[in-house]
């Protein structure tokens, strides 16, 4: 667990983008860099953990959204205080970095997939990290797509980046599953935590497969990225030995080379039901806050955003304010970036 940052609400509002009702509870949050387990069997501990940490929570997050004010151990920074806080920080510190990824690229997710590249450059982002399914559901192989690939490495020659996301992109349920097991696997992923609880082996004839048959289509993927971040330690192993530079969670972009570890937390999106749209938009109008004094900002979307208006219109406002102190990149970049960092340190 990282110790939490005491960054309140800032000067900038996104209340348009959000229901009222969240965005009231929004702005009761203390942004703070929430727990989360990098290992899947402890997320829901993980989320437990949240509910529970008072000295590091100001306002509870559920009482937070009817108004009833849950004081714990720190006190409440005013807008007015933050408006003055925030800026002179970002002017004294180098200008950092934040990475738009873009998951589930597809021959079948093409189209949508374009139309978000599209729109993310009239925003300013011109390079992005696209996380390709090497089968998608086990429609086909995306290599043997010509037009798919040739789209790939156009995309990669302007300086895109490639990434090895998964292989089928599902996970079939099993007959005797826990609880804990049907609730990741079903609940939270939609039966799409491929990476969930592979053995080492399997893991790693599925990333060596999707970086041989990347390689044979002339593209160049050094990262891989699990469906729904889900990767337990014999996958995190098995990318390692098959020559993955790095892997990400959603709590941290780690580092298959030197073994560093980079804290910062994904905003990401849920869109298959209404319910999971609003919670959505109030969680990340709060925990974006908690970002302001990240060396590291993501943003994580799927096709299926852009679909709903005011995630979108989120999205769009979370570039917009990322912009002003951070420069786009990809995470091939920003890990090479660090490297030499270090180095010359």
């Amino acid at each position: 667990m990282t110790s939490p940052i005491g960054v309140p609400p800032g000067s900038r509002k996104t209340a348009a983008a959000i229901p009222y009702f969240f965005s009231r509870a929004a702005r009761r949050f203390t942004c703070v860099d929430f727990p989360q387990p990098s290992e899947p069997s402890n997320v829901i501990s993980g989320m437990g953990t949240i509910l529970r940490q008072r000295a590091v929570v100001v306002e509870h997050p559920i009482l937070a959204l009817f108004g009833w004010r849950q004081r714990g151990k720190f006190k409440v920074m005013t807008d007015a205080v933050a408006a003055d806080f925030l800026p002179m920080l970002a002017a004294e510190t180098p200008r950092r970095s934040f990475v738009v990824s873009l998951h589930d690229v597809a021959p079948c997710t093409q189209k949508a997939s374009v139309r978000i590249i599209e729109e993310l450059k009239r925003a300013g982002v011109r390079t992005t990290s696209l996380l390709v399914v090497p089968n998608y559901h086990r429609q086909g192989s995306a290599t043997e797509d010509k037009n798919f690939v040739s789209w790939l490495r156009d995309l990669e020659a302007r300086g895109y980046e490639i990434v090895i996301h998964g292989y089928f992109h599902e996970r079939p349920r099993r007959a005797g599953e826990r609880i804990s097991e049907k609730f990741m696997t079903r609940f939270y992923t939609q039966d799409e935590g491929e990476f969930f609880d592979l053995d080492y082996d399997e893991a790693f004839a599925r990333i060596t497969k999707a970086r041989d048959e990347f390689k044979a289509a002339r593209l160049s993927p050094i990262g891989f990225v699990a469906p729904a971040w889900l990767l337990n330690a014999a996958g995190e192993r098995a990318a390692r030995d098959a020559g993955m530079q790095y892997t990400t969670r959603i709590d941290s972009v780690l580092d298959l080379v030197t073994g560093e570890r980079e804290p910062t937390r994904s905003l990401v999106y849920s869109t298959h039901s209404g319910w999971r749209r609003t919670v959505s938009l109030g969680w990340n109008a709060a925990l974006s806050r908690s970002l302001e004094m990240r060396e590291l900002a993501r943003l994580s979307i799927h096709p299926s955003d852009f679909e709903a208006p005011k995630i979108w219109e989120q999205i769009l406002q979370f570039i917009q304010r990322f912009a002003r102190t951070r420069n786009a990149t990809t995470y091939r970049d920003w890990i090479g970036r660090q490297r030499t960092n270090r180095k010359a340190a």
